[in-house]
C-alpha cells in the first residue's frame, strides 16, 4: 500500500481485482459488475449492468462466480449483495 492509499482504497482494489477475473465472462454475454458500495462495517453492494441485470441465471452467477472469486480474494468482506438482483 502507497502512502496515498487509504485501507478502504486498498480493498476497493482488491475488490476490483477479484471482479476482473469474471469479467471476460459477463462480457461475453454483454454484461458487467459494478461495485456501489463497501460499507465500513465490510458489506459490498454490486449491481449486474448490461444483459446480467436482466438475466434469469444471474443469481447463479452472482453465487458460483463472483461471490466465490470475492471471498476467495477479500476475506475481509463480510456478506455481498447485489443491489438489482431479483
Amino acid at each position: 500500500m502507497n502512502a496515498l492509499s487509504t485501507p478502504k482504497e486498498e480493498l476497493i482494489s482488491r475488490i476490483e481485482a477479484s471482479l476482473d477475473s469474471i469479467r471476460p465472462y459477463l462480457e461475453a454475454d454483454g454484461g458487467n459488475i459494478r461495485i456501489t458500495e463497501v460499507t465500513e462495517d465490510h458489506v459490498l453492494k454490486l449491481e449486474f449492468q448490461g444483459n446480467c441485470s436482466s438475466c434469469p441465471m444471474s443469481s447463479m452467477t452472482f453465487k458460483a462466480g463472483v461471490e466465490e472469486a470475492v471471498k476467495r480474494l477479500v476475506p475481509e468482506i463480510k456478506s455481498i449483495q447485489v443491489i438489482n438482483l431479483d
